[in-house]
């Protein structure tokens, strides 16, 4: 494994473990679950490398970072409060600000709360989501009634952390490949979900594990992982998710609030997010008026910095240079099937395996 810069802040009333790489302007990784600051590995040191200070935290509930007692304590003001008092802790003033699944989820209601501390803002694997109308809950309800839906399944305190925690190990494998791009690819393996599976089963049941892992993930990977949760618990992580209906209770000044700032959405094309998040992805430039990228990864699935790192580099090195800026470019470099610039309709981009296309 690479050497580090660990460090810890103490902010929002939590020990925040972070590690950080390079100097420059501040970039911000938040990551998703059940991940770590490690699922950026292959961003830290690239992007330092180009004239950024990178920090990469665990989030609260995650790894080394604190992982406070109560299920309230996850709730999303919570957890822009950490990502603020970071910034703060760090000296800073402002910064670009990059999340991967439920760290796009905090980073998208970051960039609305405080436009001024976060200038620039990835949102990776999962859309912007405004606030709707009807609550999650009510969502949840209709969603499980001939299958179960995964939020839903998180809902009951201590249910699916007992199960993951069985074998932590084979738990993450399951996850990690069951959401993957090889996952959906493959002739069998990409009739499963863990999105929505069978009511006679256990989470857990519904995983693929795979004989040999993926190419994107090592052993070494994995071990670090499994490490990670077996000293963290998934009991904080999957608390985030409990939090989704009180998040919502809590943000009715966010109706129909749009993010202005310079904006990029990356995912991979066989990201089951997409499909669960339909509208909200087809609406991106509505919604994010300041969207300068939207980009479907060819091959990749829901774990698109860690599969594609070279082409997720590349896009996130060009947006942080060029910005609003960028916009221009990518209706030049529109090509393939999810291109429909230069027609007056959204602009988006889908890369293959080498780039740009």
């Amino acid at each position: 494994m690479k050497k580090y810069q660990h460090r810890f802040a103490y902010a929002n009333r939590i020990r925040i473990h972070y590690v950080e790489e390079g100097e420059g302007p501040l970039v911000l990784l938040c990551h998703g679950w059940p991940e770590s600051w490690y699922s950026w590995r292959h961003q830290i040191n690239a992007l330092a490398a180009q004239g950024y200070r990178v920090v990469a935290p665990d989030q609260r509930g995650y790894g080394l970072t604190d992982a406070a007692p109560r299920v309230e304590d996850y709730g999303v003001l919570q957890l822009v409060g950490d990502l603020v008092g970071l910034v703060q802790e760090l000296g800073e003033s402002n910064a670009i600000l990059v999340g991967h699944d439920w760290g796009a989820m905090v980073a998208a209601p970051a960039a609305l709360l405080r436009p001024d501390m976060f200038t620039k803002v990835g949102l990776l694997s999962v859309p912007y989501m405004p606030r709707r109308p009807v609550r999650p809950a009510a969502r949840f309800h209709m969603s499980s009634q001939e299958k179960h839906f995964y939020q839903e399944y998180f809902q009951q305190v201590g249910k699916v952390e007992s199960e993951l925690e069985i074998d932590v190990r084979r738990s993450l494998l399951g996850v990690l490949y069951t959401g993957s791009g090889e996952c959906r690819k493959h002739p069998e393996h990409r009739k499963s979900s863990f999105l929505s599976f069978d009511k006679r089963k256990h989470f857990v049941d519904s995983l693929i594990v795979p004989d040999a892992l993926p190419e994107w993930l090592t052993a070494e990977d994995l071990d670090f992982y499994a490490s990670e949760f077996k000293h963290s618990g998934f009991r904080g992580s999957i608390n985030w998710y409990r939090n989704v209906d009180r998040n919502w209770e809590n943000t009715p000044f966010l109706d129909g609030a749009k993010i202005r700032q310079p904006a990029i959405f990356i995912a991979g094309e066989f990201d089951g997010v997409l499909k669960m998040a339909a509208k909200e992805y087809e609406d991106l430039e509505t919604n994010v008026p300041g969207l300068c990228g939207k980009h479907l990864i060819k091959d990749a699935g829901h774990w698109v910095q860690q599969e594609k790192p070279g082409e997720v580099n590349g896009l996130l090195l060009d947006f942080f240079r060029n910005g609003a800026e960028q916009e221009n470019r990518n209706v030049q470099a529109c090509h393939f099937g999810q291109s429909r610039c230069g027609s007056g309709m959204p602009r988006k981009g889908f890369y293959g395996a080498s780039g740009a296309s």
